[in-house]
């Protein structure tokens, strides 16, 4: 059982959001400067509406930064290694089991739909870069590069951990 949120957290979430955030369980992440940047979400809304996305990226510095990166071609270029590269494609079906199980562990869907595109394809950065925040790095191959590619392009230590891993350490890991 996770504390309550503070209504500061979900006040904050909401001028981050620009709406009132829905079904919030906790703060699965803060950024380095303090702000809420991943929520933790019931897998169904008070209102009963089934919500898969466990893990919710609110930060706007990260939002911004995850489109950045599925407008530069981001999302084709990680779905095409899922064809050619085994060990990724092991990875990310594990990382789908695991946000499965946890979000299940809450309350089933009935579903094995997870979000993000997993485990056969890449198709929101949102939920992989908030999915990788809120675990640290390991458990999402493809969230993890994601937050090392907005690491490296300017929000180390702001709104991505100082000792994230950067991109090239992560690549060279996994070839």
């Amino acid at each position: 059982m996770t504390d309550p949120v503070a209504q500061s957290d979900l006040d904050a979430v909401a001028a981050q959001l620009g709406r009132t955030p829905r079904g919030v369980l906790a703060i699965a992440y803060r950024c380095p400067d303090g702000a809420p940047g991943v929520v933790k979400t019931a897998p169904k809304l008070p209102d009963g509406t089934p919500f898969p996305t466990l893990y919710y990226l609110t930060d706007p510095r990260l939002t911004a930064e995850a489109s950045r990166q599925e407008s530069a071609g981001v999302m084709r270029e990680m779905t095409e290694r899922l064809g050619t590269d085994t060990e990724i494609a092991a990875a990310y079906r594990r990382a789908h089991e695991s946000y499965l199980a946890e979000r299940d562990a809450i309350e089933s869907l009935g579903t094995d739909f997870t979000g993000g595109g997993m485990p056969d394809r890449v198709k929101c950065l949102h939920v992989l870069i908030a999915h990788s925040l809120a675990k640290g790095p390991g458990v999402n191959p493809f969230g993890d590069e994601s937050v090392a590619l907005a690491a490296d392009a300017g929000l180390r230590g702001t709104a991505i951990p100082a000792d994230w891993p950067t991109y090239a350490e992560l690549r060279g890991a996994s070839e």
